[in-house]
């Protein structure tokens, strides 16, 4: 079983950064591969961006590519999103996620991931 809490989502001008960080519980966490998805209001839930559970490969959407960036610290049970150049349609409940998987490689389906956070506002003014 693994817990995850987000933290670190406010409200931000356009153009600007944010670090969300996602701690996770249980000690099997660098088994797992990680995701951030985020849903805008009135939209589906979407994948942001994925890493494996080695923090050697990522995955990136197109819309935050060069933007975001994934990472994770095994040591810290950690995963984080660093969000730079942060524009209004960034304005989501962003949520990290973890799966299982046998092969390093990071999910980019929702259905392969096996726990999810309650998620955090970030909310980017024009």
């Amino acid at each position: 079983q693994v817990q995850l809490v987000e933290s670190g989502g406010r409200l931000v001008q356009a153009g600007g950064s944010l670090r969300l960080s996602c701690a996770a519980s249980g000690r099997t966490f660098s088994s797992y591969a990680l995701g951030w998805f985020r849903r805008a209001p009135g939209k589906e839930r979407d994948l942001v961006a994925s890493i494996s559970w080695s923090g050697g490969s990522t995955y990136y959407a197109d819309s935050v590519k060069g933007r975001f960036t994934i990472s994770r610290d095994n040591a810290k049970n950690t995963v984080y999103l660093q969000m730079n150049t942060l524009k209004p349609e960034d304005t989501a409940v962003y949520y990290c996620a973890a799966g299982h998987r046998f092969t390093d490689s990071p999910p980019v389906n929702d259905y392969e991931y096996d726990y999810w956070g309650q998620g955090t506002q970030v909310t980017v003014s024009s």
